[in-house]
């Protein structure tokens, strides 16, 4: 995830992040694809046989270059962040205190940092919980539905955005 970040910051700071103002077909298009991703996610949740994020259930190990590989995906398919970096970092920056582009990964680097922190609390959190619901199944169930629920309608939500990317 904090890959993704850093990439995202990296192409705002070079001013890449901008295509997204001038070419909305691509931020469409990367708005569509995460959109799709959550719908699956949700699929996966309340499809008949569908798994519990907190069934207690043995699984192996996931290689860690598949988990990277997850949490970079995840977070290249919100093209928000690269909104969010092109529209607030800017606002923080001052020429007159040195160079623009060091400022700004600078600022961008204590947001990845904050982010990371919060992420590791969202995490703690949840291994916390899922060890309280483990053994109740009408918890594991409700869990599900909730969560596939939830999952569907942020899909929704962001497919039928309108808001658009403005040149800076």
């Amino acid at each position: 995830v904090a890959a993704g970040f850093g990439v995202y910051l990296a192409a705002a700071t070079a001013g890449i992040t901008a295509v997204f103002a001038v070419v909305p077909g691509l931020y469409l298009a990367v708005k569509l694809a995460g959109a799709a991703y959550l719908g699956w996610l949700a699929w996966q949740a309340v499809r008949p046989g569908g798994v519990s994020v907190f069934t207690p259930t043995a699984l192996s190990a996931d290689p860690t270059r598949r988990l990277f590989t997850m949490g970079l995906v995840t977070n290249l398919l919100n093209p928000k962040i690269a909104i969010m970096y092109m529209a607030l970092i800017p606002q923080f920056v001052t020429p007159e205190h040195g160079k623009v582009w060091l400022q700004s990964l600078c600022l961008g680097a204590v947001q990845i940092a904050v982010a990371l922190t919060v992420n590791a609390l969202i995490v703690l959190g949840a291994g916390g919980l899922a060890t309280l619901v483990t053994g109740r199944p009408l918890w594991l169930r409700v869990q599900r539905y909730l969560t596939g629920t939830m999952l569907g309608a942020i899909a929704v939500l962001l497919a039928t955005d309108r808001t658009r990317p403005t040149p800076a």
